[in-house]
C-alpha cells in the first residue's frame, strides 16, 4: 500500500506500509477522526524533533565525568585539603 504525504503542496513523499500497519493506521485515523496524512506528518515531526536534540558538551560527556580512577567525586572541590593532608603525612611537623 502506498501513501502520499503532502505538506503545503511543496513536497510529496511515498511510503510503503505492511498490510498490518495500514490496517492499524486506518483504524486509528477512523477512531480519532483525522487523516492518514496528518498522522504521518505529526509522527515524522515528533521523530525528527527527538533525533535533533543537541546536547551541550557537558551533557554529551556526563557519563565520563566523575570518580573514574580516583574513586572520589569531589577532587575539584577538596583538592587543597587533600594536598595538605598528603604533605603533612609525608612531612610531619
Amino acid at each position: 500500500m502506498y501513501y502520499i504525504c503532502s505538506t503545503n503542496k511543496i513536497a510529496m513523499l511515498t511510503i510503503r506500509l505492511s498490510k498490518d500497519a495500514e490496517k492499524q493506521l486506518a483504524q486509528y485515523c477512523e477512531d480519532e477522526g483525522i487523516t492518514k496524512s496528518t498522522v504521518v506528518k505529526e509522527a515524522l515531526a515528533l521523530y525528527l524533533s527527538q533525533k535533533r536534540k543537541v546536547k551541550s558538551p557537558y551533557e554529551a560527556g556526563i557519563d565520563l565525568f566523575g570518580q573514574e580512577g580516583s574513586g572520589s567525586n569531589d577532587l575539584s572541590v577538596s583538592y587543597k585539603q587533600k594536598l595538605k593532608d598528603q604533605l603533612n603525612a609525608k612531612h610531619p611537623h
